[in-house]
């Protein structure tokens, strides 16, 4: 804002009354109403010179504008007698940004010196309390971005499978953190998908999931198997700070092969279901080490699939919590999925798998989960002979 600006705009933020005051100022002053002060007023003067502004009376400008406003009205009357005024500029890192107006009535005695001082204190912890608010505001957006951004489209479809995911954060603070999930088209018209979790919910969790999934895109591009891809994705994590300890589940399908194989870190096994259910989880070779613990032992596990069925991959704040073990966790989710298969309206539209996502993150309580929630569903349609 210029030193010495024509006018300054202000919009009414909050209004605080005494308790003998008239009931309906509220109305007379309403929160929301942007005001304009023009440069001779005490608002402009306030904010222009970062000083404190102590009248004896209200000033001419806001006199016209509230006998404007309601003659007749006795509230406005009230206010036009009073006897105090007292301005206070609410300064954000050397920058106006709003100001605090105090007004008493003509049977108060005025403002002083000492009170002056007393509302400057109170502006300053409000400025505290703006400045937290604007950052955090900021950070929440930045993190929303990079969320969008590592987001694969949902609704999928690709050769033989379509994929939908969905993902809801521990708590109402946290973001972004180190649950992630892609899908992966690769040579030979396969299909890589993947799920992981980097341990932790914040920035450090949220960097190491970053560089992870960053690792495993490029990886994904190379003509190689899904053992060998989680072999060298487990090199990247043992020199990425962070990443140590991570799982990740990855699942590759071939609509040709019929085949789909599987590699774990360390992570929950996913749930097949084959057309009417039961959904069951899938045994493995190997559950393997979780990430960047050293060399481990990545063998696949290749499963033949003739009929169509459902695939899904999870985070275990799905299946884990203060109030069951893991293993019951798994059993309910697979419950969940037939429950919620055998329920959806429309099977084969185009809404069915979203749908679906939607209700398996909703049937975990926000009470009873302190983790990320994370799924990968994905319909497994094998090629004809």
């Amino acid at each position: 804002m210029p030193a010495d600006p024509p006018q300054i705009e202000a919009r009414r933020l909050a209004l605080r009354i005494g308790a003998d005051a008239a009931e309906h100022w509220d109305r007379l002053l309403p929160v929301g109403e942007v005001l304009v002060f023009p440069r001779e007023t005490p608002y402009a003067r306030a904010m222009a010179t970062g000083q404190s502004q102590l009248l004896d009376g209200m000033d001419g400008h806001t006199f016209e504008r509230l006998r404007r406003t309601g003659p007749e009205d006795a509230g406005v009357n009230a206010l036009l007698r009073s006897a105090s005024f007292l301005i206070v500029p609410l300064r954000l890192r050397g920058t106006a940004v709003g100001f605090i107006a105090c007004t008493r009535g003509p049977d108060r005695t005025p403002f002083t010196r000492g009170e002056a001082l007393a509302v400057e204190s109170l502006g300053a912890r409000a400025c505290v309390a703006l400045d937290n608010a604007r950052r955090y505001e900021r950070e929440h957006r930045t993190a929303l971005a990079i969320r969008r951004s590592l987001l694969p489209e949902t609704g999928q479809t690709f050769e033989g499978c379509r994929v939908a995911h969905g993902y809801r954060p521990a708590g109402q603070d946290t973001v972004i953190g180190g649950d992630w999930y892609d899908v992966l088209p690769r040579a030979g018209r396969r299909l890589g998908m993947i799920v992981g979790d980097a341990m932790g919910h914040g920035p450090e969790s949220a960097v190491a999931m970053i560089q992870l999934r960053t690792a495993v895109r490029t990886l994904a591009t190379l003509d190689t198997g899904p053992a060998e891809l989680m072999r060298r994705l487990d090199a990247v994590a043992g020199d990425t700070p962070g990443a140590s300890f991570a799982t990740c589940m990855y699942a590759e399908w071939d609509a040709e092969l019929r085949t789909c194989t599987f590699v774990g870190a360390g992570h929950p096994p996913p749930l097949l279901r084959g057309p009417g259910g039961p959904a069951a989880p899938v045994v493995l070779a190997t559950a393997g080490l979780p990430l960047g613990l050293g060399p481990g032992r990545y063998e696949p596990t290749v499963l033949h699939l003739s009929e169509p069925a459902l695939l899904l991959l999870y985070s275990d704040g799905l299946v884990e919590s203060r109030a069951r073990d893991i293993d019951e966790g798994i059993a309910r989710l697979a419950a969940a999925l037939d429950t919620g298969a055998d329920e959806l309206p429309d099977p084969g539209g185009p809404d069915a798998l979203p749908s679906l996502c939607r209700r398996l993150l909703a049937d975990s309580a926000p009470g009873d989960v302190c983790d990320d929630r994370t799924l990968l569903l994905a319909e497994l349609t094998p090629g004809k002979n």
